[in-house]
């Protein structure tokens, strides 16, 4: 492996619904064949319009139990509620699975920087978001959308692939043997999240961050399995229910 470089996507305008990501990342940056392009979750929801007004749900019995636990706004748990698969925990924070697989709180629904009584939903299907966008740079790289989320047993948010084209978010190393010769039996190794956490420190959080990061230099797998488990080899989601 070369050595790893990587690049914010300077100038980058505040991303509307209906905006082309594709078409606003080239003009900014100029791609290579094998660079990674990371993108925040937020921008990609923008741009696919996902914002929705608290006002239109209605929140359900259940709904209105969770918030008055939580105290939270009913309104905003029915949509998290909505856009959940599965709902692992209801306290002491919603803890979910959405519909393409990821496990987060809230269902990763964002309230910052969207305006009052406004809150963004993640992207609908991230890895086709990121599919669509590669498709539209022109460009044998890979695009991983991100978002940050806590992690189970440590402090601290980290930020996470929930979407991917053109790599494979796992590199397998079984079979191949360590320093003592020998072979590997478990070990895959998430690049994608790896990627995302890395792009994260340069996009930073808050007003003053960048949500696009270029990384280059990395020799990364071009297919391979999910990041996330099925309900199936999921031990702890299994205990959350017992």
């Amino acid at each position: 492996m070369s050595s790893l470089q990587g690049y914010t996507v300077p100038g980058l305008p505040l991303v509307r619904e209906g905006d082309d990501l594709a078409a606003l990342v080239k003009s900014h940056f100029e791609l290579q064949d094998g660079d990674v392009l990371l993108l925040a979750s937020t921008i990609v929801a923008k741009a696919e319009g996902r914002f929705r007004m608290l006002e239109d749900y209605r929140p359900s019995p259940r709904a209105l139990k969770i918030a008055s636990d939580l105290g939270k706004d009913p309104r905003f748990v029915q949509a998290v509620l909505e856009e959940s698969a599965d709902v692992l925990l209801e306290r002491p924070f919603l803890l979910v699975a959405t519909r393409f697989g990821h496990i987060g709180v809230n269902a990763g629904i964002d309230q910052s920087n969207v305006g009052e009584g406004r809150i963004l939903l993640l992207p609908e299907d991230p890895s086709a978001s990121a599919e669509a966008i590669r498709e539209r740079l022109h460009c044998d790289c890979a695009v991983i959308v991100t978002d940050t989320c806590g992690r189970p047993f440590r402090t601290g948010v980290a930020a996470v692939a929930i979407g991917w084209a053109g790599i494979g978010p796992l590199r397998d190393w079984r079979g191949e043997r360590d320093l003592h010769g020998r072979p590997l039996e478990i070990t895959l190794e998430a690049v994608a999240d790896e990627m995302a956490s890395a792009a994260n420190l340069l996009m930073g959080e808050a007003g003053g961050g960048t949500p696009a990061v270029v990384l280059r230099g990395l020799d990364y797998p071009r297919c391979g399995q999910s990041l996330f488990r099925t309900e199936e080899q999921d031990v702890i989601r299994r205990h959350l229910r017992s």
